[in-house]
């Protein structure tokens, strides 16, 4: 049977959910789509991800791709946004449909992808990002967290910095191309580009770039943990609800 391939752009406030893969227990951002995908195609398309949020993360660039036969794709792209998007939870939005070469693959053509967390470093927190940044009252050393981030960029082991999950994968050797803080007067975006992220990694380096900038760690510290391979070693996990996937790269366009 012929088929087409779309790919998808979605966005999700994730504190409802369970991550973005089906789970168990708990409902996913994943199984959201899917049950009004079944609304409107027979043949139940399921997602693929570029990615695997866990719980409580949020997303403005997911990206996921998903196999139709043609004669069931009688919708244009524009309207089928439309279409999912009014049974869809407001919490989660689909951005964007656009047909792709049917060997896209919304993971493994993933040449980098790039995360942001947000901090709000003051004594009160805004109200306005109580659900989307963490908030630490102490002032914050930054210039300190920024020498720190420098040491993260390049090739290295990221297994200090990684949480034990059940799909860890053999090798926790990452490149990190960009791990930037951006300060407008009490918030704080840490901008982390990678080829690709272990489990709670993210979370690990902010959560340890802020106890840097605390004076928990020296920036120093930050090659010995890398070093050493051992969660123990490093810092805490940044919560998730500050985390957000901001975009995902690819070499070429999906068409």
């Amino acid at each position: 049977m012929d088929k087409i391939r779309l790919k998808l752009a979605i966005a999700y406030d994730g504190r409802n959910y369970a991550g973005w893969q089906f789970q168990k227990t708990g409902i996913s951002v994943q199984q959201k789509i899917e049950e009004v995908l079944k609304r409107y195609f027979p043949s139940h398309p399921q997602l693929v991800s570029s990615s695997r949020t866990d719980a409580g993360v949020h997303a403005l660039g997911m990206v996921a791709h998903m196999d139709l036969p043609k004669d069931e794709f009688r919708m244009e792209p524009r309207k089928l946004v439309l279409a999912l998007n009014a049974y869809l939870p407001q919490d989660i939005r689909i951005v964007s449909v656009s047909k792709c070469h049917k060997d896209f693959h919304a993971r493994y053509d993933a040449k980098r992808k790039q995360y942001r967390y947000f901090v709000w470093n003051h004594p009160s927190m805004n109200p306005l990002l109580r659900n989307t940044a963490w908030q630490v009252p102490p002032a914050l050393d930054v210039e300190a967290m920024r020498r720190a981030a420098k040491l993260f960029i390049g090739k290295h082991d990221f297994r200090s910095f990684a949480a034990s999950h059940a799909w860890m994968p053999e090798s926790t050797v990452r490149t990190i191309m960009r791990c930037d803080i951006a300060k407008s007067g009490s918030l704080l975006t840490f901008l982390i580009e990678a080829d690709g992220f272990l489990y709670k990694m993210c979370r690990g380096i902010v959560g340890t770039l802020v106890q840097v900038g605390r004076g928990k760690f020296a920036v120093a510290d930050i090659k010995t943990m890398l070093a050493a391979k051992k969660r123990a070693v490093a810092g805490m996990n940044a919560p998730a609800h500050g985390l957000v996937l901001w975009r995902v790269f690819y070499a070429r366009r999906s068409r």
